[in-house]
């Protein structure tokens, strides 16, 4: 018999936890002939992301509630009866580890953010933390899409060490290539710079657009993505005297599409727990700039930020906060020449995150696991 495996995430409404979910799942279909997989979703909610037809899919109706989300994954994890669960984001690991508790199976849980940074400080969020630090330390592996996430687990939370484990988001480059060559919904009439990512404090793309003031490229600035920092971005646009030159255009469905035409890529985020958009970028060839924030960008780049800028094997990176830095990175992607040795050298880098390899390591853990839920 097959064993079970329950794939459990919020939702696939948007993000990068969802995208990494869907093409790990997409190309995990081999695996069908030796496992019975299914994929649960929390919430039913639209969804950016599209299935195959292959996978079973149940859609539970959380309505992004924690209590309501524990409920009905117990309910349909009892019928179901897992050999072993994977879960993606905070409110799924927290359900899926007390829905397993219930049944005393194995189950995973994969972190994809730099967790304390995700979360606020008020009472709630002590709460959630609280919840992580129990539901974690009863997973039998914890998988971090990060080793600075890891890391921050094992300090923070008080995960083992020897439970945690690091693996990179995985990435369809041939398909991001197919998406990358078909014409963009939106471009603007220049030549542009480009960061894509959610309007919000974390994604910092207000030292973006104070960096993009003082140093005056030749380039527009367009930020695609969408989020409630939308009106102050625009107003800090106007306040520094660039409004005309940076642009706002929203979600994008192919994201890659955009990528494909700008000179460079920029991420100027506080915190990351993977930033698949950075490895996007390099996918498609753009020479890139970062922060050097928690965590991810360093291993990616494989380098780390001390003072200033530093010109990394595989892209620019520069302390977080830092305009000056920034302002400086931005200048030196002015040189035609340089952008195309970086760009050169973002798409090689780039190559070590195809999915099929990401897929094996994910399912390589699986299958490690399944001996424990024999044995229950």
């Amino acid at each position: 018999m097959r064993p079970k495996i329950s794939f459990v995430i919020n939702s696939l409404a948007g993000g990068g936890a969802e995208r990494v979910m869907t093409t790990l799942l997409t190309h995990s279909r081999s695996r069908m002939a030796t496992h019975d997989i299914e994929l649960v979703l929390l919430d039913d909610e639209a969804e950016a992301y599209a299935l195959p037809d292959w996978l079973p899919v149940v859609r539970l109706r959380g309505g992004g509630g924690l209590a309501a989300s524990l409920n009905g994954l117990t309910r349909h994890l009892l019928r179901r009866r897992p050999d072993v669960t994977l879960s993606f984001l905070t409110r799924a690991n927290i359900c899926n580890a007390v829905a397993m508790g219930i049944l005393r199976r194995p189950f995973l849980v994969s972190e994809r953010v730099h967790t304390s940074a995700h979360l606020s400080d008020g009472g709630g969020a002590r709460v959630i933390k609280a919840m992580v630090r129990l539901a974690y330390g009863r997973a039998s592996r914890v998988i971090a899409v990060s080793q600075g996430v890891g890391d921050h687990l094992v300090e923070a939370y008080g995960v083992r060490a020897d439970r945690v484990l690091a693996i990179d988001n995985p990435f369809d480059l041939s398909r991001i290539a197919r998406m990358a060559a078909e014409p963009p919904a939106w471009r603007p009439d220049a030549p542009y710079l480009l960061g894509v990512g959610r309007l919000a404090p974390n994604k910092n793309f207000a030292l973006l657009i104070r960096a993009y003031a003082a140093a005056r490229p030749q380039q527009d600035l367009v930020i695609a993505g969408e989020g409630g920092e939308r009106d102050s971005l625009l107003a800090l646009a106007a306040e520094l005297g660039v409004a005309d030159r940076v642009h706002l255009p929203g979600f994008t469905a192919n994201p890659y599409a955009l990528m494909a035409g700008a000179d460079f890529y920029v991420l100027p985020s506080n915190a990351e727990g993977f930033p698949n958009g950075l490895v996007e970028a390099m996918a498609v060839g753009l020479p890139v700039l970062s922060t050097d924030c928690p965590s991810g960008p360093s291993h990616i780049l494989r380098a780390q930020a001390t003072d200033g800028l530093v010109v990394a094997p595989h892209g620019l990176l520069v302390p977080c906060n830092d305009v000056a830095a920034m302002v400086a990175g931005i200048r030196h992607m002015g040189d035609a020449a340089e952008r195309t040795r970086l760009g050169t050298l973002a798409s090689a880098r780039a190559a070590d995150f195809d999915v099929a390899a990401v897929a094996d390591r994910y399912w390589a853990i699986i299958d490690e696991t399944l001996p424990d839920a024999r044995g229950r």
